[in-house]
């Protein structure tokens, strides 16, 4: 458990992670990069341990794709 001080931003860094000495870096480089890969989606307590891995989730979400196509061309 963190300990209550006054100053609540007290520098818990280490000496040798100066910030300062850094330069070169740019804020966003890849945030729009990132954005466009990733398709996160939380889910539910209940589903979560029903589906606990990626791999899991995409196997149900494919067969369910693949049931509702095939109810769709029965009805046609």
């Amino acid at each position: 458990m963190r300990k209550e001080t006054e100053n609540e931003f007290e520098d818990e860094l280490r000496p040798e992670y100066d910030f300062s000495k850094m330069t070169g870096g740019v804020r966003g480089k890849y945030a729009e990069r990132y954005k466009a890969g990733n398709n996160l989606v939380l889910l539910d307590p209940d589903v979560a341990q029903a589906f606990p891995t990626d791999e899991s989730v995409n196997e149900a979400l494919r067969l369910l794709m693949q049931i509702a196509q095939r109810q769709r061309t029965q009805h046609q």
